[in-house]
């Protein structure tokens, strides 16, 4: 054979065994037996170490792993994964389905439902329908590229079936299955080593390997559920249904069971049908996704700061069991509150052993009635968290005790404070060394400035030693003092300095704003603030009227980040970050510059007659301008439709720019 023909030989087997593939893991009907298989893919590996001038790293025979790496890449998503709101009942379905009709009161509506799987979220790049790139949902926006994992899962093309787009961004869940799960489990405890709590669990950390070829022993499968970017956008068609049929028809594996259906009735009878057949499935799911079918509608409804508006988790109740409440913890928080938390006879929930629950404040106490002793009913919500539900009170012997409050911190012995306007109970000493490390312990999380192997493990030493008081002593720590400390050597000495100095490097404002704690500030409401405040000076000078201003947030947030500032040992802070070179400075994107709205803030009152209000808003924000829906001085344009309200004499009061339906749609054209 000539070197022509050989190409064409590993080509043509290349292309047998992933069809072969697909066959097997993706439809369940395989064509040849295992054996012709094995002959196959013996034949395709013999050929690529004979003639290695042929190397495909799309190949079927590399999902076998590759090197290991020393650590995850950055993996950053051409658009938000966003997650899902959650519902627990008809009635939250109902609501949803209420609030889609309100955006959208002329049109006729259609819903596509699938399981929802309980895995890992990803993002699968594929360019000319060949295999790219691929990583982990991470906060929806920037993830962890674990592309040499996900290319050895089984059922994962790495060359899509033509006719593809020229570029694809798949989206899905990596799950393992019951049965893999607990054949995993039992090579675990053989090995001596700790078994995973629940298959999401145990996925998640398959995938997470920085050694490929043990990813690749792992029996994990992929579900696509939805895309990302895509080129050409037709490529999508008109409905989730569309979409999810032309994704199978690449070769990808798709949640299976998906089904399209009008009214609440019928959700509610695929989410009762799916009930009954979820022992039984070979996969874990913890409830049904409820998607709006059409995607131009999709496209109208939008999302909030945080998840679609076309779309709802109705989730399963929560698995539950009985146990003894044999005590109470009182945990103080990053801010001060008092939290009790429940000490329980060990249960097993669902695969997991749950021994704490959080009771959330003095109030749930008492309005449960709950005492130290009792029998108690315990769930996971969500099938996540561990809620105590009730006392089986009828089981009482009398030898129970009530749970007290403690009138003073439990670490620093301050007198609690209890204010008028909530039911938590602070410690208000920001000196309280509970406090101190749990804000500390937030500031270098992940979702923080995530400096990898500065945690909980090593804070509460360093704090113990006087190297740590505030999160500027992060930045001074030296190599001579860690040594010193136990369980540390030169070389985590050296690491954990490096860990520190590359967050330094990559350091957002967003991420700080997010790290530094501030009360109700989370993830999303940092990145907003992020978006509209140069660095933290700005934000810092900001009045509770200009916060109010800015999307989704409302006066509780706004005062929480006015009082956060005006403190004197938080101002040290900032000044002392300063300092130390950490004041990342807000990113704008020319793009977004250069949008014809850019800068210029809509408020709407009255009924819009030929479109919307969620229209009307999705017009303005892809315009690169902004909607509130409180009047103030800051407002440039008040459109005005049928019947407006009270905002329109307070525009007139303000003297602000007030513009007809009719102007407003010349306008955004």
């Amino acid at each position: 054979m000539n070197l022509e023909s050989i190409k064409a030989r590993i080509t043509e087997l290349r292309k047998l065994i992933s069809y072969h593939n697909y066959r097997y893991y993706v439809l369940d009907d395989p064509e040849i037996s295992d054996a012709e298989y094995d002959a196959l893919y013996a034949e395709l590996k013999e050929l690529e170490e004979k003639y290695p001038q042929f190397f495909d790293p799309n190949s079927p025979t590399q999902k076998i792993g590759g090197p290991p790496l020393k650590e995850f890449s950055p993996f950053t998503h051409s658009l938000p994964m966003y997650s899902l709101d959650n519902g627990f009942s008809l009635k939250d379905v109902a609501d949803f389905i209420a609030r889609v009709k309100k955006h959208l009161p002329a049109e006729e509506l259609e819903f596509w439902l699938e399981p929802k799987l309980d895995g890992l979220a990803v993002e699968i790049v594929y360019e000319q329908g060949q295999f790219k790139q691929g990583g982990t949902r991470g906060d929806g926006l920037v993830g962890e590229d674990v592309s040499s994992n996900l290319k050895t899962i089984k059922n994962l093309p790495l060359n899509l079936f033509p006719p593809y787009p020229a570029y694809l961004e798949v989206r899905g869940e990596v799950i393992l299955n019951k049965k893999d799960f607990e054949h995993l489990n039992t090579e675990q405890l053989k090995k001596g080593e700790k078994p995973f709590a629940n298959p999401r669990n145990a996925a998640a950390g398959s995938l997470r390997q920085l050694d490929p070829k043990i990813t690749a022993r792992r029996p994990l499968f992929f579900y696509a559920y939805g895309v990302g970017k895509v080129e050409p956008s037709s490529f999508e068609g008109k409905t989730q249904e569309e979409l999810i049929s032309k994704l199978k028809n690449l070769g990808l594996p798709t949640v299976p069971l998906g089904k399209k259906v009008k009214t609440l009735q019928e959700i509610e009878s695929f989410y009762l049908e799916l009930q009954k057949q979820r022992n039984s499935l070979p996969f874990e799911i913890d409830g049904v996704v409820i998607k709006v079918n059409s995607l131009a509608q999709q496209k109208l409804l939008g999302f909030t700061a945080k998840s679609p508006r076309f779309a709802l988790a109705l989730k399963f109740p929560a698995k539950q069991g009985i146990t003894t409440l044999k005590d109470v913890l009182f945990q103080v928080g990053r801010t001060g509150v008092i939290t009790p938390v429940a000490l329980l006879e060990p249960l097993s929930l669902g695969g997991v052993v749950v021994s704490r629950a959080t009771l959330h404040n003095e109030s749930e106490i008492k309005a449960k009635d709950l005492k130290i002793g009792d029998k108690v009913l315990v769930q996971r919500a969500g099938d996540v968290i561990p809620e105590v539900v009730r006392p089986l009170k009828e089981e009482r012997t009398g030898e129970e005790k009530e749970i007290i409050f403690p009138e003073n911190c439990p670490v620093c012995g301050s007198k609690l404070q209890k204010s008028a306007q909530e039911v938590a109970i602070r410690c208000e000493n920001i000196s309280c060394p509970a406090r101190l490390e749990a804000s500390l312990i937030h500031f270098v999380s992940k979702k923080g400035l995530d400096i990898e192997g500065l945690g909980k493990k090593w804070i509460p030493l360093l704090m113990e030693k006087g190297l740590l008081q505030t999160p500027a002593d992060i930045f001074r720590l030296q190599k001579e003092e860690l040594i010193k400390l136990p369980r540390m050597g030169e070389k985590s000495a050296s690491n954990l300095l490096q860990a520190i100095k590359r967050a330094k490097e990559k350091l957002t404002l967003d991420k700080l704003i997010y790290a530094l704690g501030i009360r109700h500030v989370g993830e999303q409401t940092a990145k907003i603030l992020s978006s509209h405040f140069k660095d933290l000076d700005a934000l810092s000078q900001a009045s509770k009227e200009e916060l109010i201003q800015l999307k989704d947030i409302g006066p509780e947030v706004a005062r929480s980040i006015v009082e956060f500032f005006s403190l004197k040992e938080n101002q040290n802070l900032l000044q002392d970050l300063k300092n130390l070179g950490l004041w990342p400075q807000a990113k704008k994107e020319t793009a977004e510059q250069n949008l014809p709205l850019t800068g210029k803030t809509f408020i709407f009152t009255g009924k819009l007659k030929s479109l919307s209000r969620a229209q009307a808003r999705a017009k303005v924000e892809t315009l690169g301008g902004r909607v509130v829906s409180a009047i103030s001085s800051q407002v440039d344009f008040v459109v005005v439709g049928e019947d407006p309200g009270s905002k329109l004499a307070k525009a007139r009061k303000l003297g602000l720019n007030i513009i007809s339906e009719t102007e407003f749609l010349k306008l955004i054209s």
